[in-house]
């Protein structure tokens, strides 16, 4: 099993002190967070992209090329990149060229998108999001592959014979489907032989369980091998100490104070207690050993190879997020790693070392 650290960059109150950091110090804060993730040996890190309060993560391909200029080694994903509000074209531009900056480590997860924002700032609807998604993705991969591209579509004006610069270091750009709800999404990955990533945050498993396994019957539709699909999936927050007692009551607070921000919004919630939410959801707190039963019960649904942790400190200490993620490493993944085998990523090229 792979493992990565994600953020959205919410720029929120620390739940359990009320301080604030600025926002210049939230930006350095996700960085330092990537060189860390780096030095412990996660596999990768990801950058989200909103457009709305309270995320400030509307730039994924600035954030992820600071990062880049600071690591080395770890794999750079963007969680999700919303092709339904870019131009491909711009989306392409960017990413080609964060891909030589990085030396071909970048990894892009895409995805519709939420929220009512971007409807205000992007005008694009709930109605037609999928539809945007769809056919921007089916642009960008031909602007990835080819030199020149003619195309028509809906949402942007045509192009003929277009050629697009910087050329990428990747040949091809590995694409994941990021997926919450839609069969759209999951189709649209299998028919083009891409892995998905699926959300597996808000619900219990069942939903998440029942896209990926519609995921795996559409990629054998499309004549796919079933060995070669690939699913990762998220989980809904965590927090690791050497007994499940300490990481429960320093997780609670945090906890709590999430709910209290989901009913201030009017939203309810979905696990109305921390302890439902350690039984019903991918929420991972507790012991190394009760991460890993759980890891191990959701992998007998999803038959996924990688995972993704919270990556910001949501309430701990730089001390404890630091020792959370160190206890992580040595005593959580070797386990998965070594019970649940996992495809490398896409190594350097050669290009890049040269």
């Amino acid at each position: 099993m792979k493992f990565l650290l994600i953020t959205l960059i919410t720029h929120l109150p620390d739940p359990v002190t009320g301080h604030q950091r600025s926002t210049t110090e939230r930006f350095r804060e996700v960085v330092d967070t990537a060189v860390l993730a780096e030095e412990l040996g996660f596999d990768g890190y990801g950058v989200g992209e909103r457009h709305e309060r309270p995320f400030i993560s509307s730039s994924p391909p600035v954030v992820l090329s600071h990062i880049a200029a600071r690591t080395s080694t770890i794999r750079l994903f963007t969680a999700v990149t919303t092709l339904s509000l870019l131009d491909p074209v711009r989306a392409y531009e960017d990413y080609a060229t964060l891909d030589h900056l990085s030396d071909g480590r970048l990894e892009l997860i895409i995805g519709k998108g939420n929220g009512a924002a971007q409807a205000q700032l992007f005008h694009v609807t709930a109605e037609d999001q999928w539809d945007r998604n769809r056919e921007g993705y089916e642009l960008f991969r031909r602007l990835w592959r080819e030199e020149k591209v003619t195309w028509s579509g809906r949402y942007r004006p045509s192009l003929t014979e277009a050629e697009t610069w910087p050329r990428p270091l990747q040949q091809p750009i590995r694409v994941w489907h990021g997926s919450a709800t839609s069969r759209d999404s999951v189709d649209l990955a299998a028919r083009y032989g891409d892995p998905i990533f699926s959300a597996n945050v808000t619900n219990p498993i069942e939903p998440y369980a029942e896209l990926i396994r519609h995921y795996r019957e559409r990629w054998s539709h499309y004549g796919h091998d079933p060995a070669d699909a690939l699913v990762g999936a998220g989980t809904a927050g965590f927090y690791v100490a050497r007994t499940s007692q300490e990481a429960i009551e320093r997780y609670r607070p945090i906890f709590d104070a999430r709910l209290a921000a989901f009913r201030r919004l009017g939203v309810p919630p979905v696990f109305d207690t921390l302890e439902d939410a350690l039984d019903r959801s991918s929420i991972l707190v507790g012991s190394p050993q009760q991460l890993v039963d759980k890891v191990l019960r959701y992998h007998e649904q999803f038959g996924h190879e990688v995972i993704h942790l919270q990556a910001d400190h949501d309430g701990l200490t730089d001390k404890q997020h630091r020792e959370s993620l160190e206890l992580f490493q040595a005593e959580v993944a070797p386990v998965l790693r070594r019970e649940i085998p996992s495809r490398p990523f896409h190594p350097v090229t050669a290009a890049a070392t040269a």
